[in-house]
């Protein structure tokens, strides 16, 4: 069992680092490409990889008319709503910002969880650890709460937005998708999600060959294709399937101090001084999570083996 936890916590830091990096290379990618077509690059190729691996290996497709549903559901709110969604905001905001609003995932999940998910209940400690990381991230970012125009004002309530659509897909695939494999899971909201997605950008954006496709634009898609895509959810499919939704939801606490850490170490950025007391506010409420009493395993344990 020790063993088995040393694992769930190595992916959960493994997906804080990477997505940690992803705002970063959205934001350069958007120098060049228009956003809900950079999206749709993005998971175009993700599922053509997804596809191979499921041929490869021979996993087979979820063959129940409800489970196509389920997989067209979350697949909207994962996809069509929460990255393109993001993609548009950060026209607007700047990656900190939009990381931070993103932080609202747990506490979005904290509600629905409580809604969908009857083993998962809402405690004092859940609720401390939620607000001590929240917290923590807004002290991290506090020059950049401010909004500074009308666009900006948007960008941040879609990113709210954004945060709801992907808590609410957390938590429906932690209650009806535990049976899928993770790479069909992501593999099958894709398909489902990037429809309007890519009709949207065909209408509005014009023919994706027409991009101004940069280096720099060709490598912030592969690095999100390859690493912020299929290893992120390949990972944080498996990850979901075995601790709660809300200690899984909090890698969105983590990010944004992932964030400002690679900005500081790889583009020589400036380490404000609240980083450390934002730092340790969220480091706080890792803390509050990670060591919990052991009894709610004994739940999941149960609920795995259903």
């Amino acid at each position: 069992m020790h063993r088995f936890r040393s694992m769930e916590a190595m992916v959960w830091l493994t997906l804080c680092l990477i997505w940690g990096t992803t705002w970063l290379v959205i934001k350069i990618g958007l120098e060049d490409l228009p956003p809900i077509g950079f999206a749709a690059v993005r998971f175009i190729l993700a599922s053509a990889i997804f596809y191979t691996i499921i041929r490869v290996q021979r996993i087979p497709l979820p063959a129940s008319r409800a489970d196509w549903q389920f997989l067209a559901i979350t697949g909207v709110l994962q996809f069509s709503i929460n990255y393109s969604l993001i993609f548009w905001a950060e026209q607007y905001i700047n990656s900190g910002l939009a990381a931070v609003l993103q932080a609202m995932i747990p506490v979005f999940g904290l509600l629905l969880a409580w809604l969908f998910l009857p083993s998962e209940r809402i405690t004092q400690v859940k609720i401390l650890a939620v607000l001590l990381g929240v917290t923590g991230v807004a002290v991290i970012f506090r020059e950049q709460l401010a909004i500074q125009n009308t666009l900006a004002f948007g960008g941040s309530i879609a990113v709210v937005i954004s945060a709801f659509t992907a808590a609410f897909a957390a938590v429906l695939v932690k209650s009806k998708g535990r049976s899928i494999h993770p790479v069909v899971l992501a593999f099958g909201q894709m398909i489902c999600g990037l429809p309007p997605i890519i009709a949207y950008s065909l209408i509005v954006e014009g023919n994706p060959f027409a991009f101004h496709w940069t280096g720099k634009a060709v490598a912030s898609v592969l690095y999100l294709t390859l690493v912020g895509t299929v290893a992120a959810f390949w990972l944080y499919y498996w990850l979901l399937s075995r601790v709660e939704s809300t200690n899984a939801m909090m890698i969105a606490v983590v990010t944004p101090l992932i964030a400002v850490l690679v900005g500081w170490i790889v583009l020589d950025e400036l380490l404000p001084t609240q980083t450390f007391v934002g730092g340790l506010l969220i480091i706080a409420s890792i803390a509050l999570t990670a060591f919990k009493r052991a009894a709610p395993q004994a739940i999941d344990k149960t609920d795995r083996s259903a």
